[in-house]
């Protein structure tokens, strides 16, 4: 494995690092966000942006690519949004930082188009699930880790913009040196959105759910946190553990929807994360460090929920619909992302700090009685048939990570 890893590690480093700045300029923006006073609701407009962008970079992106290139995509695409973080302090609009934001989404979303693409086309049907699974752990780490960076000293409010700046820029270094050869973009065959859902009611709904309740989740967390009254230091572990919390829970819940009808997973683990909402609420008054521990929890069991929902769709798909489907799949949870800090800006507006977890229990609540109902509509297929289900990060609404996932689910027969 180890030896498979060694004509790799410079994009490897450069995932990392992309991960790295990302994770901290999207926390940074809720808490400069609080500081200057902007409200719950405007505050999710100004997160929504950087979804609006991602989408968006799904489906110019590749065409770019197409016509000059990985390199020089990766390298215009991190000067850019490099170049926007700096931007950002200058002036303290909530339009211009929502500008500034979809600009962002539009720049990572192109990077992620160039890592993963790179990622899949050097692997094998022999080390491809092992790479991807060192891939989650790279990207996990590196966005929890990223969180801890919001300790560092800044009287001016450019510091840490200037830490993300610099940090997005370096990623541009081992990704523009890497030996191996720029992989060619494939177009996936088109699968009706129509198709899709009467093919998996519940994973189109569960796509677009999870994408409402974890863009809220990892955009608004931080305005969460500070709400509640938390230190910036405490704030910061908050939001690093969730992340790190799902390298330990995406195997376990992986492998027991292999075993078991994956609906059933799919229902436990959203009933699991509105109760977890639920408790939420008063311990929140309780202790800063129950109300960490639960946030984690229901990081680390909320997120592998997109996981479950791709699989599903592959349990009934046809070999040659998957890899059209998937890039479907990761477009619905981008319009559920543009969507969700919106949403919960708004309930928050309306009750307060309380109202973060009490969208998350009507998100996953919903989810889980919708999830309970198609099990009653539909038997479940034979386990021997289901196809395995890989680690997967949040999307990046990319139609190549689409394509890394799908290609691997394409090599175990589909029901």
């Amino acid at each position: 494995m180890f030896k498979g890893l060694r004509g790799i590690w410079p994009l490897l480093l450069g995932i990392a690092l992309l991960a790295l700045g990302n994770g901290l300029q999207g926390s940074l923006i809720g808490i400069q966000a609080a500081v200057a006073s902007f409200s719950t609701t405007t505050t999710g407009l100004i997160m929504s942006g950087y979804f609006a962008g991602v989408l968006i970079s799904a489906f110019a992106t590749p065409r770019i690519i197409s016509q000059v290139g990985h390199i020089r995509v990766f390298a215009a695409y991190a000067s850019v949004v490099s170049t926007a973080v700096l931007l950002i302090p200058v002036w303290v609009d909530p339009f211009w930082w929502f500008t500034m934001r979809v600009l962002a989404g539009f720049c990572v979303a192109g990077l992620s188009i160039v890592c993963e693409s790179w990622l899949n086309s050097q692997s094998t049907n022999q080390n491809r699930g092992q790479l991807l699974s060192v891939y989650m752990i790279i990207y996990y780490g590196a966005v929890g880790g990223s969180q801890l960076l919001l300790n560092i000293t800044d009287t001016s409010g450019f510091v840490r913009f200037i830490v993300v700046s610099a940090i997005l820029s370096m990623s541009l270094i081992p990704t523009t040196l890497i030996r191996i050869e720029a992989p060619p973009i494939e177009q996936p065959r088109p699968v009706a959105l129509s198709d899709l859902y009467r093919s998996s009611p519940l994973a189109v709904i569960a796509t677009f759910a999870n994408g409402l309740g974890q863009s809220a989740f990892f955009s608004m967390g931080a305005v969460y946190g500070v709400m509640q009254g938390l230190s910036l230091p405490l704030v910061s572990v908050m939001l690093a553990l969730p992340p790190l919390g799902v390298i330990v829970s995406q195997y376990p819940i992986g492998a027991l929807s292999d075993r078991y009808d994956r609906r059933l997973v799919l229902t436990v683990s959203a009933f699991v994360t509105a109760g977890l909402a639920f408790i939420c609420i008063p311990a929140a008054d309780y202790s800063p460090t129950s109300l960490i521990a639960l946030f984690t929890v229901f990081g680390a069991i909320s997120i592998p929920i997109y996981s479950l929902a791709l699989a599903h769709a592959n349990d009934h798909l046809d070999r040659d619909q998957m890899l059209g489907a998937s890039g479907k799949l990761v477009l619905i949870y981008g319009a559920g992302a543009i969507a969700g800090p919106s949403l919960i800006g708004g309930v928050m507006t309306r009750l307060g700090p309380s109202g973060f977890m009490t969208y998350m229990i009507g998100v996953y609540g919903l989810l889980g009685v919708f999830a309970l109902y198609r099990m009653t509509r539909r038997a479940a297929p034979a386990v021997q048939a289901e196809g395995a289900i890989l680690p997967q990060v949040v999307p990046t609404t990319t139609a190549v990570a689409a394509a890394a996932i799908a290609e691997e689910m394409g090599e175990t027969p589909a029901a």
